[in-house]
């Protein structure tokens, strides 16, 4: 294996620094740099938060001076940081500061909670859960109306399903939402009915705006500073160094910048924000790519179908077995055209939430519409989820240089519900080998709470397309380690436009790694999951050790 660094590596070492005194060097390790041009070493040296230099131990050491702390790694395994470029950290954060956690395994468990909380807060006030998943509990049948009436008849409960894209309520919440059985469905939602046309407690979509505009606002702004960093510990200490945040409002941009200046801000952040704020940004004269190495503004967020876990995203074939259900679309085309050109012409990147095939389709009618009104350089056009596709999707994203951010946890995860999309349709969702075979830059993605966030799970995901009870899911996507890591890390930072900053383990890069407890070229591939992260590294200073 050569570790040895070339004249470019070298020369790269000790030119874009403000210095060439190494302040740590990592030696004695098995690193994987994601640098195409020496993709194998041994040692890096760190100065001012970059990388120094990168190659054998023994040139490596060579840069030290008496003031160079050094640190034998023993051989561990070392990979760039992982970007997540489809996350949701502000909001989760201040969710597991104030809401009930329901990812739990019983209905009678997630009772027992609601109840607990009910108990702490005064008569009439909203109980707010959050994580709740319809497959995971042992009833095999989802929550209802009965169930939250139960646990608190006395305060109105809206508890959202992990995916994001629906909730379930009680009486009470229906009552003060005035929701009853004559509520029309809204454009783009629904009230979920049985078969004898009562409401069952579920709205989907867009039919659950009634019930969030009353849920209470209690948010102070330290009450968001302390949302990051209670997120940014809980996903650094999985080798999460990044984040796009596709879910982001000015507040949340804020409160990544008040954790930067307390010091909680452990990763760095890529802040797309929702369309709803989209006009207060354009008239600040904010646009894609303010800010530094720490906090940057990033794409406006869209939106156009449903869920993959929730089984609501908008495809051209039905589900299986529901013959006349095609998901949801809850916004117009002509509607999203409008959205996206007042982004595009006030020069934002764009980025849609589009799962199935038939809203990827809209939205590249969009883009491809876009560029040829307006033609920008490098639009860099982002599909959030972009799960189900073809062929000609395929080739229509590559064309346009769209890039793709599928969910990389989800046949693991997620794979109980699979079913409902059917072994041809798996064929061609979460098509991460499809993409690169396609020589597009597709990213990895959690979309948390949606789905976890752990770096290893998403790998293993991919290089298997195995779910967590064995069954296999779509296996001509299955990519190899190799391909995981590149699309974990370099390409995540294509995404945000700053491949030339992070992403790999390169000199004059930002010093952004993972310290891993076994090799994942040399762990068979069902137990990649158990690797465990034992450091990471943002800027040269460790956030995490085990």
């Amino acid at each position: 294996m050569e570790y040895s660094m070339n004249r470019r590596n070298f020369l790269l070492a000790l030119s874009p620094l403000p210095r060439t005194e190494p302040d740590l060097i990592l030696y004695n390790a098995n690193i994987f740099t994601v640098d195409a041009a020496q993709p194998r070493a041994q040692a890096v040296a760190i100065a001012a938060g970059r990388f120094l230099a990168v190659g054998s131990s023994d040139e490596v050491r060579n840069l030290s001076t008496a003031r160079t702390r050094q640190v034998n790694l023993e051989g561990k395994t070392v990979v760039p940081g992982f970007i997540d470029a489809h996350t949701h950290p502000a909001s989760s954060g201040r969710r597991h500061l104030r809401e009930v956690d329901c990812d739990l395994r019983s209905i009678k468990e997630i009772q027992e909670a609601i109840r607990r909380r009910a108990a702490e807060i005064p008569r009439g006030q909203w109980v707010v859960g959050f994580k709740y998943d319809d497959t995971k509990t042992v009833e095999g049948r989802p929550l209802n109306l009965r169930d939250l009436d139960a646990a608190a008849p006395d305060h109105p409960v809206y508890i959202n399903h992990r995916g994001g894209h629906g909730s379930y309520v009680n009486s009470l919440a229906l009552q003060k939402a005035d929701v009853n059985e004559k509520t029309p469905n809204p454009p783009g939602g629904e009230f979920f009915r049985d078969a004898n046309g009562k409401l069952t407690g579920l709205a989907r979509e867009r039919a659950t705006a009634p019930f969030r505009r009353l849920l209470p606002s209690r948010f102070t702004r330290d009450d968001y500073r302390e949302g990051v960093k209670l997120i940014a510990k809980m996903m650094t200490r999985t080798g999460v160094t990044s984040v796009h945040d596709t879910g982001g409002s000015p507040e949340d941009l804020q409160a990544y910048q008040d954790a930067r200046d307390s010091g909680d801000l452990l990763f760095r952040v890529y802040c797309l924000i929702g369309y709803a704020g989209l006009d207060r940004m354009i008239a600040a004269g904010v646009r894609t790519g303010l800010g530094d190495e720490w906090v940057r503004v990033g794409a406006v967020k869209l939106a156009q179908d449903g869920s993959i876990s929730e089984r609501t995203a908008r495809l051209s074939k039905p589900y299986i077995g529901r013959p006349n259900d095609y998901g949801i679309l809850v916004t117009e085309e002509k509607d999203l055209y409008e959205q996206a050109r007042k982004a595009h012409a006030a020069g934002w990147q764009i980025g849609t939430h589009s799962n199935g095939d038939a809203s990827i389709d809209m939205t590249l009618r969009v883009y491809e519409r876009l560029q040829k009104e307006m033609p920008r350089r490098d639009p860099r056009f982002r599909l959030e989820h972009c799960t189900v596709v073809n062929p000609d999707l395929v080739r229509r994203i590559k064309a346009l240089g769209a890039i793709p951010n599928p969910f990389s946890t989800y046949v693991y995860y997620h794979g109980e519900k699979m079913a409902d999309y059917g072994p041809e349709r798996l064929e061609w969702m979460f098509a991460v080998r499809s993409f690169l075979d396609a020589g597009i830059r597709v990213t990895q993605t959690s979309d948390y709470p949606p789905g976890p966030f752990e770096p290893m799970m998403a790998l293993q995901s991919q290089v298997t397309r195995t779910d967590s009870k064995g069954t296999v899911w779509g296996p001509r996507q299955r990519v190899t380690v190799e391909e995981a890591l590149h699309v974990g890390t370099l390409h995540g930072a294509y995404a945000s436009y700053e491949e030339n900053l992070k992403g790999s383990i390169e000199a004059g890069k930002l010093a952004d790694l993972v310290v891993l407890g076994r090799d994942p070229l040399k762990t068979p591939p069902l137990e990649l999951i158990k690797i465990p992260v034992e450091r990471t590294m943002v800027g040269g200073k460790w956030v995490w050790e085990a």
